[in-house]
Formats: structure tokens, sequence, C-alpha cells
């Protein structure tokens, strides 16, 4: 089934953006575990639309409700747990012309050849990156249950459009950097230059993409299955589960192509009884095995292809060309509010791999 990710961590995603409600069903949470629900609500709102001028204008509270797999005392029990999230601020209304009409950079089109026109073509229907909310929900679970093992997810904006943040050092690399507040960046002076390109798109009608770096402290060696069931397998199959990712890189990903072996390979060392590498341009995973180094992975993230300028596209019941303007509340750039969802998948991905060493 498309919609669920993992093995022993398992997450089935349904719904659609205007649909009434989204949620999740997760399977693998222990028997006994009394999630931190504040924690889990701080986590999501932060992917959550309508907070600045830099997202869209849509409000939706994301307040999940657990329809099951709690006991009495809100402890797991061992059953699944299903939860919902209730869609409350959808404008349905803007996207009745996209059936006939479809939107460059969308879905819309070949949804419709695959479905035969049966799609939800509201909002983006099943393709909405709406439906990041219970993937959050469900990362934000298994980042609590990560860090009972001393493991740590947190991830930073790299790139905005043509702005970069601060490199950070991929063998040590400091996780409390990174602004809480705002945008989650090392350097506060990048941050305010990717805010005024972002408003900047903004003003002009358009949007900008980024790229999104993200770093896993404190998992051991040796987890992971050559060749198909590595490490990069499954976080890149769980990036890809974002609906704005355009690529996905490890380590110095593909500006190691650029390097001879002598500058790429990271030499080891044995530091305080245990084996590690002077730097970690291997990212933390060498042959789909974790190497107990920091997991450095990058998602390239796309411009949002709904933007306010005038473009070319075609109706599909006269077979003819058509200029398009794409109406409704959309975000200037989806970046900031994908940053928590890069965490909550690699997060799910990495338990899932706990899990099956046990």
């Amino acid at each position: 089934m498309s919609n669920l990710i993992g093995n022993r961590f398992r997450v089935l995603v349904f719904g659609q953006s205007h649909a009434p409600s989204i949620g999740a069903v997760i399977e693998g949470l222990p028997a006994g575990f009394a999630p931190d629900w504040d924690a889990v609500s701080a986590f999501m709102a932060r992917r959550a639309p309508g907070g600045s001028a830099l997202s869209t204008a849509r409000r939706e509270a994301d307040a999940p409700e657990i329809l099951s797999g709690l006991n009495e005392r809100g402890e797991t029990c061992g059953a699944p747990l299903a939860m919902r999230i209730v869609n409350g601020d959808a404008r349905s209304r803007d996207y009745e012309k996209l059936r006939d009409v479809p939107r460059p950079g969308h879905a819309d089109y070949p949804a419709g050849v695959k479905f035969a026109g049966h799609n939800d073509i509201r909002g983006g229907g099943q393709f909405s990156g709406r439906l990041t909310a219970p993937l959050c929900f469900a990362g934000a679970l298994a980042m609590q249950l990560l860090a009972r093992e001393g493991v740590r997810v947190r991830a930073h904006i790299a790139q905005i459009e043509n702005v970069f943040d601060a490199p950070m050092d991929f063998a040590k690399p400091n996780l409390d950097a990174i602004a809480a507040e705002g945008l989650p960046v090392v350097d506060s002076a990048a941050g305010a230059r990717m805010e005024n390109a972002i408003l900047q798109a903004k003003a002009e009608g358009d949007s900008v993409g980024g790229v999104i770096e993200c770093f896993t402290a404190g998992l051991p060696a040796g987890l992971g299955e050559p060749m198909f069931d590595g490490v990069e397998n499954r976080l890149a199959r769980a990036l890809w589960g974002i609906p704005a990712v355009r690529g996905v890189e490890f380590g110095a990903g593909f500006a190691a192509a650029g390097m001879r072996g002598s500058a790429h390979n990271d030499a080891y060392r044995v530091e305080d009884g245990r084996v590690v590498t002077q730097t970690n341009r291997h990212g933390g995973i060498l042959g789909g095995i974790t190497t107990g180094m920091p997991i450095i992975v990058r998602a390239a993230i796309k411009p949002t292809p709904s933007i306010a300028k005038t473009q070319e596209s075609v109706s599909l019941s006269r077979n003819e060309n058509e200029t398009l303007t794409v109406d409704g509340r959309h975000d200037p750039c989806i970046v900031p509010r994908a940053v928590p969802c890069v965490e909550a998948v690699v997060a799910m991905a990495l338990y899932d791999l706990l899990l099956e060493r046990s």
C-alpha cells in the first residue's frame, strides 16, 4: 500500500487536503509509553500554516484527536494508535476550474489521467502538503522514543534560493546552535536574508525553494541492511513522501563527484575508546549501514508551484492551449514549514531501524 511506510514502526496516512479530516494509524509503539502531548503539539505547530507573512493565510488548528491505542491512563496499550485532524479552513471553490486547466508543477494532470478524472482536485487532494501534518504527529512520537535511546534529530535551513546558512561540522554538529525561534538557521544574518528573499518573491507573485539539512546524532553503528534496504534507501523513501521534495543526498552528496578519494575518504581513529572518523563526508552511512557518526541528509525543496503569476497550461476539455492564474492562499516558500516534516520522517525511519535491531 503506497500510503504505508515502515516495517516495525508502521505509519498509514489517510485523508485529502479538503476532506473532513486527515490522519494516521501507527503500529509498533511500545506498550506503556506515555507521550508528552505538549511536546507533540509544539512540534506540530512548527509546520502549521498561517503563522507569518512567510506562509499561506490558511489557518488550521492541527489538533490531533486520538481515536484508539491508549488505555485509561493515557498510555499506549499495544493496539494501533489511530488519530485524526479535522480540516477546518478549506476554500474548495478556489479549485473548481483546475480539473479542466491543470496547474503547472502540480499533480493535477497525471493524477487525473491515473484516476480517470475521479481524483480529488481540491487543495491537491491526497497529493497536498496538508498530509504532512499526520506525518509530523507520528514523527513527534518517534522523536520522543528515539530520545529515550540517546538519539536526537534536528534540521536547519541550509539554503533559500541563493542564500546559504553557515555550514555545520558534520563530525560534531552543534544541534543547539540552530535557532529555536524564527527560521531554524545557525546564522541569524543569513536567516534575515532568507526572509527577504521569500518576501521579495511573494511581492512579485512568485515563490522560492531551498534545501533542508538534517542531522541525527547518537545512533549506534551497524544498523541497516544491504543492498536495497540500507539506511539511505529507507531515509530516501521516507523523505520522498513529502510532496515538495525534489532531491535527496547524504554526507558530501553530489559534491563527492568533484573530489578525489583522498579528499572524500574519512580517516578512522579511536576516541574515548570508540571508533570514529575525523571527518564525516560519508554522512554516517557506508554500505547502507550506520557507522556511529552523525547521519547527514539533505532534501531539496522545490518552489511552491501555486503562484500568482499567469502561467501557461491547457484546457483538457477543449484540447487546446490555455493560460491559468491560480487563486487561493499559498506559501511563497514551503521550506520553513517543511523543516519539521523532514525531521519527522527521518525520525520515523530511524526508529523503525532501531526496532529491527532488537
